[in-house]
């Protein structure tokens, strides 16, 4: 197969030796194995961990969304604490 991908490549295929770079740098970025004392982890494992990393990460944001919503909705908007979180979340 990695023989046919490099026949093969044109401008839309990707070479292994840039798939190798890129899960490289997922390993680097995902914290689920950055933090790993062992070496070697499977491209495999990078991918499926990755997808399990932005699937939190997007849970994460859709909590601290709800949750600044709740809290917008508690305070009069022309406080003070208001105009706050406005300039927080806009910046």
């Amino acid at each position: 197969m990695s023989s046919r991908r490099s026949r093969n490549s044109g401008s839309s295929r990707i070479s292994d030796d840039q798939i190798l770079e890129l899960v490289s740098k997922l390993r680097r970025l995902v914290p689920e194995i950055r933090d790993r004392p062992s070496g070697k982890v499977a491209a495999s494992k990078v991918l499926q961990e990755t997808c399990n990393y932005i699937r939190n990460l997007h849970r994460e944001v859709d909590d601290l969304s709800q949750r600044l919503t709740q809290l917008l909705a508690t305070i009069d908007a022309d406080s003070a604490e208001a105009a706050i979180i406005r300039s927080l979340v806009t910046q």
